[in-house]
């Protein structure tokens, strides 16, 4: 066995590790082969080897992703795609990926982190400048505008 081998067999176990702990995508396997002595053949024949043993699979790294961002962190469907591109996922990806989302459960979430948020800022009298605080905060969490009304914030 040379040590090129030996090497690839290592990092092969590591990386199904890796990927069987969470999902992984392929921009994450990339990112750690970077600094991997395994050459750029051997790195794409690993990387093709996760994939067709299913440790690896974009497309369902995407859909954990989104399910986990609007359930654990409350995120709004803007700043999900833009996390998903910062992974490098094809639009087409995402764009299944965020059928995912169970719009029922996106409006209560949205009207919950309202109501949240109204109650932390009571103590401001001024309506307009409490408005544009949750707007603010909401916004951040990447939801758009027309969400943010429909689910309940008065458009003065």
């Amino acid at each position: 066995m040379t040590t090129s081998s030996a090497l690839y067999l290592s990092e092969k176990i590591k990386l199904e590790r890796y990927c069987a702990y969470e999902d992984r995508c392929v921009f994450q396997i990339k990112k750690k082969l970077f600094t991997s002595l395994l050459t750029d053949k051997e790195k794409a024949a690993l990387i093709l080897s996760l994939q067709s043993n299913k440790f690896l699979d974009d497309h369902r790294f995407a859909c954990s992703y989104v399910s986990g961002k609007t359930r654990i962190k409350k995120w709004g469907e803007y700043k999900i795609r833009l996390g998903l591109k910062a992974y490098q996922i094809d639009d087409q990806t995402i764009a299944i990926a965020m059928k995912e989302i169970q719009l029922d459960d996106y409006f209560k979430t949205l009207k919950d982190l309202i109501e949240k948020k109204s109650g932390q800022l009571s103590s401001i009298d001024n309506e307009y400048e409490k408005k544009v605080k949750i707007i603010r905060f909401l916004v951040s969490k990447g939801y758009s505008l027309s969400d943010i009304y429909q689910a309940g914030i008065d458009a003065d």
